[in-house]
């Protein structure tokens, strides 16, 4: 389960790449270490339509039979839980660098990252979201929550972590059947990106740089 992820790439790149059309961000930094509970930006479709950058935190609500617990990866779409957030206003891009799986390893885990290539070009997680208000605190208002499809692991993250890996869009036409099609085309998308596409890479930067906390 990947619960930790990076973004180093700027708001022009993520607009260009999505088409996005509206920017809610103000100036946004480099998002070295992404971690649950921390807000970072998505892409999604504005009320009106109108495709937008703007900020979210990443922790789907959790069912209430199970504490409620944030749920930052969402593997089985069929749920009643998930279905109702599948459809397109309710559909993400989540833009990232590089993610990070960590190997079952004694005495502790071994993080270990992944790529594109080197440079960490931009991708996209598929993702969705849904406002919420907490009942503890409804003074603070309404939050935006997100969470990223997985699917089953390809041969590269497999051998790190066998379980799953996030559904990673990179085309254009993968970003626009996300973000446009009826639910039964755009889960077609939900399957492990090509081998030769994604490989592991462990530069000393993704290791030592330090993490940065969301505002």
């Amino acid at each position: 389960m990947c619960n930790l992820y990076s973004l180093t790439k700027g708001q022009a790149a993520i607009i260009a790449l999505t088409r996005a059309m509206r920017d809610r961000t103000g100036n946004l930094p480099i998002y070295p270490g992404i971690f649950p509970d921390y807000l970072a930006p998505v892409v999604r479709n504005g009320l009106d339509g109108v495709r937008e950058l703007a900020l979210a935190r990443w922790g789907m609500p959790g069912p209430p039979a199970f504490g409620g617990s944030p749920i930052t990866n969402i593997r089985n779409t069929k749920r009643p839980l998930w279905r109702r957030w599948l459809k397109p206003e309710n559909r993400y891009l989540v833009p990232f660098t590089s993610f990070c799986e960590h190997a079952d390893t004694k005495p502790k885990k071994t993080p270990t990252w992944f790529a594109f290539d080197e440079t960490r070009p931009l991708a996209l997680f598929a993702g969705i979201w849904t406002p919420w208000t907490p009942k503890s605190d409804p003074v603070d208002g309404e939050h935006h929550l997100f969470g990223f499809l997985t699917t089953e692991a390809n041969a590269e993250v497999g051998a790190v972590h066998p379980k799953a890996m996030p559904v990673i869009l990179r085309t254009a036409d993968e970003i626009e059947t996300w973000m446009t099609d009826p639910t039964e085309e755009a889960l077609k998308l939900q399957r492990p990106c090509p081998t030769a596409r994604c490989t592991s890479s462990h530069p000393a930067s993704a290791r030592t740089e330090p993490l940065i906390k969301a505002p």
